[in-house]
């Protein structure tokens, strides 16, 4: 085992599968020579060369055209849209392409790309910087949609996406690249794609979010304990979402009887939605509150000054989780 953060846990499961498959390539903005804005990929095209592992120019419809072209000849692309926000020019290629071309070939074609990107805000950056849309890929059938919150999911959930053989839009939490460190495996691992982690176990509340969302729940959790010790809230890390592991919150509702959502991206048609709609479905004769959802305002992330106004604190998530334990 070796101690690693996000963006190391990432970096090694890149290595890890460029060096076992020759089929795979790396590519995106500044991927190459500088590794990636965030140093991500740091040092991967020193160790496979720069037909492996290359910049692309400025153009993200480009980037993922390029690899849907791969992907048909028989290579394995990996590509880096620098930020999530960035990704609207490929929109194009990622839904009319993409997410169906296996359907459009009746399986004669598969696509398998892997779309990596940094999304989410609390890094006080610029316009296009902060953007939390998981929920949009989510929309497209084809699609498969992974967050990770921790180095060691980053790795095992990224391992698993290289080796899928359909489309992976896979989206870090660049708030927590740096902000946690972890045991993570030093040889290749891999977390099946679709299954939820329960990270605590409770009968009062069931909790469920992903992404760096995730790390205020759990200080909220603590907030909420200290005042009273013997509360069990069962905290689900959704990891995928899509598809959503459906048992896996179903089966936590119906024993907690209550369900409160935390996300970050606008609350509109998001993933808390989702969530709500799959309890009523398979657990609405067990709740004892109606399921709550905590998500982003319906605006666009603000600019640095005003970011903390947008983005939960474990004291409002706290807020929420109270309001519907007392219910």
């Amino acid at each position: 085992m070796a101690v690693m953060n996000m963006v190391q846990a990432i970096n090694t499961g890149l290595r890890e599968e460029l060096a076992r498959d020759p089929q795979i390539v790396l590519f995106g903005e500044d991927v190459g020579v500088e590794g990636g804005v965030f140093r991500v990929t740091e040092n991967l095209q020193k160790e496979f060369g720069p037909k492996r592992v290359f910049d692309s120019p400025l153009a993200e419809s480009g980037i993922v055209g390029a690899a849907v072209g791969m992907a048909m000849n028989g290579l394995r692309p990996v590509v880096e849209i620098q930020f999530s926000g960035f990704v609207y020019p490929a929109m194009n290629q990622i839904i009319s392409h993409v997410a169906r071309y296996r359907n459009r070939s009746r399986g004669v074609y598969h696509m398998p790309i892997v779309i990596r990107m940094p999304y989410g805000g609390g890094v006080r950056a610029l316009e296009h910087h902060s953007e939390s849309f998981e929920s949009v890929f989510a929309h497209f059938p084809g699609l498969k949609v992974v967050i990770p919150a921790t180095p060691y999911d980053a790795k095992g959930l990224l391992t698993s996406a290289i080796r899928d053989d359909d489309p992976v839009i896979f989206m870090e939490p660049k708030k927590v690249y740096r902000a946690i460190k972890q045991e993570v495996p030093e040889k290749p691992y891999e977390i099946p794609l679709g299954n939820a982690r329960v990270l605590t176990v409770g009968d009062q509340l069931t909790v469920v979010a992903y992404g760096a969302v995730l790390r205020e729940v759990q200080r909220a959790i603590k907030l909420a304990k200290a005042e009273r010790p013997d509360l069990a809230v069962e905290l689900i890390d959704l990891r995928s979402i899509f598809p959503i592991d459906r048992e896996t919150v179903a089966e936590s509702v119906r024993k907690t009887g209550r369900l409160l959502v935390v996300t970050e991206g606008p609350q509109t048609c998001g993933v808390g939605a989702e969530l709500i709609a799959l309890v009523n479905e398979e657990a609405f004769l067990h709740l004892e509150a109606p399921p709550r959802r905590l998500a982003g305002f319906d605006t666009v992330p603000p600019l640095p000054k005003g970011e903390h106004h947008y983005f939960h604190s474990p004291e409002r998530i706290h807020h929420e989780m109270l309001k519907s334990l007392e219910f």
